[in-house]
């Protein structure tokens, strides 16, 4: 905190900390931005960061002062100048924000999106021997602002890089959503044949704990050398910088607000893992690249955003079923506990959630269920209520999480109608559903 002599200096012209100034005494001038004092500092002693970069200590009582209108200085880092080599793959790195795409404004401590998304290669001049990269800037958003809007624009993008011939594609995105997005893909890319990688980062890429360049370097190596025809998110496998894992978009969740390896595959293994080397090595199933396939890829990205997913617990309100009813919504996805359980006999009536199910569905609307345990599956056949809910109309959504049920809905409603939704919502498309769930699924 600064002294009565700066302070008072300040007050007189109407300056604060990190506004810019000019200070002059005689012949000398010199400009800078007002900074905070620190226990270190002389509190009568004014600190100013000049242009140069360098920070100045002036006596106030020796200088004329003047505010001037401010001048925000943003720091770019270098941008990658991409090198092509004719003996590599094409991969397009398409740009939609997130925090792999940012970096530290050390005025304010809060992260913001880079100016340029070549900036975001700068630190890893690797990736020249990887692939030939060409950078499509599509996007500049937070994961948390995304919708299904963008979702359709990433589909287009993605469509139109692989028709136009790109091996593979890789996305940079913010990790919030990330699971949302690459179930959407995984629907909306129809007759995929090509990897289709999303990555992103917890730690912005100006931070030395950062995980942006592994990931993405990871990311680059399964789009332009693995023989994976598939949607998926390529992340940390452990906290440590050991691997990265390349899990299957419908079967992958973030799990922790801020650890390198937040996301792990649910009911499913990681489809393959990419060491620092290149190296892939592959660890479960998954749809392969067909070497003779020539047909182009066909976007199909109808939505209807009419769709909700919504949380049973321990004395919810079950009227909030009637509440979608009314605001039109033509699907539902309920996360119910256990095995796909709601209170169907409670000990006040009208806490059931049976009936209204049971109305909604007799009005259209297509209900299904899910479990908030997330590992495992729900089954309709073990406890009675359970056939109940069941004969209700709620379809049981087999090993799906709740977030992939909910765009597998929102995407058939909005291209195929209710009858081909409440047909195809529990069966498997693209790799979404298991047919068993084994014991070694579950991550802890």
């Amino acid at each position: 905190m600064y002294g009565k002599k700066v302070t008072s200096l300040l007050k007189s012209i109407n300056a604060d900390v990190m506004d810019r100034v000019r200070l002059s005494y005689g012949k000398v001038s010199l400009e800078g931005e007002v900074m905070p004092s620190t226990e270190a500092n002389d509190p009568d002693v004014l600190i100013v960061k000049l242009d140069s970069g360098y920070n100045i200590g002036i006596d106030p009582g020796r200088y004329k002062a003047e505010k001037l209108a401010s001048k925000p200085r943003e720091i770019e880092l270098p941008a990658a100048k991409l090198v092509r080599n004719k003996g590599l793959d094409d991969v397009s790195l398409i740009y939609t924000g997130g925090t792999i795409g940012s970096r530290v404004d050390y005025k304010t401590g809060a992260v913001h999106m880079l100016t340029k998304p070549e900036e975001l290669l700068y630190e890893v001049p690797e990736i020249s021997d990887i692939a030939n990269v060409s950078i499509i800037p599509l996007l500049s958003i937070m994961s948390e602002d995304m919708s299904y809007v963008e979702w359709s624009k990433m589909a287009e993008a993605a469509a139109k890089e692989l028709n136009g011939g790109a091996r593979g594609v890789v996305f940079t995105h913010g990790t919030d959503i990330m699971h949302y997005s690459s179930a959407a893909l995984s629907f909306m890319l129809r007759g995929l044949n090509a990897p289709v990688v999303f990555t992103g980062s917890q730690r912005s890429p100006d931070r030395g704990s950062s995980d942006a360049f592994m990931n993405l370097v990871c990311s680059l190596d399964v789009a332009a050398k693995s023989d994976i025809a598939e949607v998926g998110i390529c992340m940390h496998h452990t906290s440590s910088d050991t691997a990265c894992a390349f899990m299957r978009g419908t079967k992958v969740r973030k799990m922790h607000t801020s650890r390198r390896d937040t996301f792990r595959p649910i009911n499913d293994k990681p489809i393959a893992l990419i060491e620092h080397t290149g190296a892939i090595r592959y660890t479960s199933a998954y749809a392969k690249i067909d070497r003779e396939g020539g047909e182009r890829i066909k976007p199909l990205t109808g939505y209807d955003r009419k769709v909700a997913l919504v949380k049973v617990f321990p004395g919810s309100d079950p009227s909030i079923i009637d509440f979608y009813r009314e605001k039109g919504y033509n699907g539902l996805i309920l996360e119910g506990t256990g095995l796909g359980h709601m209170p169907v006999t409670p000990t006040r009536k009208e806490d059931s959630w049976l009936p209204l199910v049971r109305d909604a569905v007799e009005n259209g609307m297509v209900v299904g269920m899910a479990s908030q345990c997330l590992y495992g599956r729900v089954n309709a056949n073990v406890y009675r209520n359970l056939r109940l809910i069941s004969g209700a109309g709620a379809i049981y959504c087999e090993d799906m999480t709740p977030e992939t049920a909910l765009v597998k809905l929102g995407w058939l409603l909005g291209n195929y109608g209710k009858d081909e939704a409440r047909r195809m919502l529990n069966r498997n498309m693209v790799g979404e559903i298991k047919s068993r769930t084994g014991f070694d699924t579950f991550l802890v």
